[in-house]
């Protein structure tokens, strides 16, 4: 009988929920440095966006174990969130004579390669409480493609867990038929032990398959199988 709870939780070790922790710490950095505290909707707009992303992997993680439909949604919605965020700042470039670093640009190869090797957010305060706008916006561009890129992972991963395993009233459905049955294997050995020879449990043996003949006459036609 299979499990009707999967595993599940253990987000906080996942390196692309690290991720989009720094991408939402920094971005509340980014937003209290570069941006107006006040009459902004874009600072509402790109902090809900980056926290929405944290919150629904872990939300995704936390109810995987019922549900693995809701974790895709949830993974996917993470995804949604940081397409969002990332024309936020393509926007502030654009919108301050700034540009995205190309991809043969020194400084975004160096940023790829620390984004890689760093994933926890106390190894990016100090970058984003000192550099320039510009360089911020560039080296989360590359944050949130590197986040990205994990979540289509996990989808595919998710996508197949799914498939494997199926809902959780489907489970539960697999699981009590599976009780069932082996409830029925037990009566009907039971049944059986109480036989007093070799000549009776003989008899009872053919009584249970006349039973079960029976039970399949009746359910062919039941079922248009005849």
């Amino acid at each position: 009988m299979g499990d009707i709870i999967l595993p599940h939780g253990g987000f906080r070790h996942l390196v692309v929920y690290k991720k989009s922790d720094v991408i939402y710490q920094g971005t509340v950095v980014f937003c209290r440095r570069f941006l107006p505290p006040y009459g902004d909707r874009t600072v509402d707009q790109m902090t809900q966006a980056a926290r929405s992303c944290k919150q629904n992997i872990a939300e995704g993680s936390g109810t995987s174990g019922l549900s693995k439909e809701t974790e895709l949604k949830l993974t996917g919605v993470a995804r949604a969130t940081l397409d969002e965020l990332l024309e936020d700042y393509l926007d502030y470039l654009k919108a301050h004579n700034g540009f995205e670093w190309t991809m043969n640009d020194p400084r975004k190869m160096n940023a790829r390669q620390f984004a890689i090797q760093h994933s926890e957010w106390q190894d990016w305060k100090a970058i984003f409480e000192t550099r320039p706008a510009d360089t911020l916006c560039n080296m989360m561009i590359i944050l949130i493609q590197q986040a990205k890129y994990l979540l289509e992972k996990m989808l595919q991963r998710q996508e197949t867990e799914f498939m494997q395993h199926g809902g959780v009233r489907e489970r539960m459905f697999m699981a009590r038929t599976a009780l069932r049955a082996a409830e029925w294997k037990q009566r009907c050995h039971d049944y059986l032990n109480q036989a007093a020879d070799l000549q009776d449990l003989i008899a009872k043996a053919e009584e249970i398959k006349r039973a079960v003949d029976e039970s399949v006459r009746q359910i062919k036609p039941q079922r248009g199988w005849e």
